[in-house]
């Protein structure tokens, strides 16, 4: 039984990366060779991935875009409010989080980014229901502000409108990025390319649940936020080629991680093959978790206590993640969103 306390660790605080480096690639990478007795860390250049890699393997990026999700604005009383868009949910209709000195009742209208009006309708918790005057997408990108993660502390500008998106960022939905994937450049994709190192996408649109934290001291009371996403055929056909020719599935990020892993874990329990899936997943990847798609991973440093720490202890092996984070503070990786990077080993049923 694993507590909370089990995932903690300090971090000082200036660690925490506030702004991107000049270049995507240009980012240290950590490899950590679990597999080896004991366990081995290679400091490197993020650059340097495709030699970590071998020709057949398979990266899966997550391609979802994410929104200018953010508003501020007022109620008819003149209240201050701040929105929150979690999810659209039709083309004029979204789930949004809502700030306010009282929470809003249905039918209560609310002026955002002084332009527009748009009514509350049901609550579904924790969110809001809220009904727009036209297209969500549009008036979002052209109203709203990029919806930065809580541990950075300046508002976004232009370069973080530019540098919070992934290069092959294409399906609109995320409220916050999938940030392994941040660390990826058109040179090194070309690179990649170039070694034999084979690419496919999946979409999974990261809620702003991400960032909520584990407030029960036992890890199996816990409960996850629900995120939407979609394998396309296309990427269960690679899946499938890569292990018929013996290559690695390297998941870029958490978020394809548990997509992969929510599909199949789910086809298992339904009897049959991996397929392409269109579907809600709140998956919880803890230690003792039985990985079913995913060799290696591609991962920024995560914050103590998360669900995302858990689910790379799950991966590695806690022992293993413990002495990585160690290294990575007294070497002073960066860490978090803007920050730096590890690549991981499945190690089966690691503890």
């Amino acid at each position: 039984m694993f507590k909370l306390s089990d995932f903690d660790f300090d971090l000082p605080a200036e660690l925490i990366a506030q702004t991107v480096l000049p270049e995507r690639s240009a980012s240290r990478l950590l490899e950590v060779d679990n597999l080896a007795q004991p366990p081995r860390l290679v400091d490197r250049r993020f650059a340097e991935l495709p030699g970590c890699l071998a020709p057949g393997d398979l990266l899966v990026f997550n391609d979802t875009r994410v929104l200018k999700a953010r508003f501020f604005g007022q109620k008819a009383s003149g209240g201050k409010i701040e929105v929150l868009v979690e999810r659209l949910t039709g083309a004029r209709t979204a789930l949004a989080q809502i700030r306010a000195s009282k929470s809003p009742a249905p039918g209560t209208t609310l002026r955002l980014a002084d332009a527009f009006d748009v009514t509350v309708g049901e609550r579904v918790e924790p969110f809001y229901t809220l009904h727009f005057p036209d297209d969500c997408l549009t008036l979002i990108e052209q109203y709203g502000r990029l919806p930065l993660p809580p541990y950075i502390t300046h508002d976004a500008d232009a370069t973080d409108e530019t540098r919070y998106q992934t290069v092959f960022a294409r399906n609109p939905g995320a409220v916050a990025a999938p940030t392994a994937g941040l660390h990826f450049d058109d040179a090194l994709l070309a690179r990649l390319d170039e070694r034999g190192i084979e690419r496919a996408t999946l979409t999974l649109h990261v809620g702003a649940g991400t960032f909520q934290p584990v407030r029960v001291e036992n890890i199996a009371e816990h409960q996850m936020h629900s995120e939407w996403y979609e394998l396309p055929q296309s990427l269960v056909d690679r899946i499938a080629a890569t292990r018929a020719r013996g290559g690695r599935v390297v998941a870029v990020g958490t978020t394809s991680m548990r997509a992969l892993e929510a599909a199949a874990r789910d086809a298992e329990n339904a009897g049959r093959p991996l397929a392409a899936t269109a579907a809600e997943t709140d998956i919880f990847i803890t230690p003792g978790y039985r990985f079913r798609v995913v060799d290696r991973l591609v991962t920024n440093f995560h914050l103590p206590k998360s669900t995302l720490l858990m689910l790379v202890s799950a991966f590695a092996g806690m022992e293993t993640i413990r002495a990585a984070y160690r290294h990575a503070i007294d070497e002073r990786y960066r860490f978090f969103s803007y920050g730096d990077a590890m690549l991981l080993c499945r190690q089966e049923q690691a503890l």
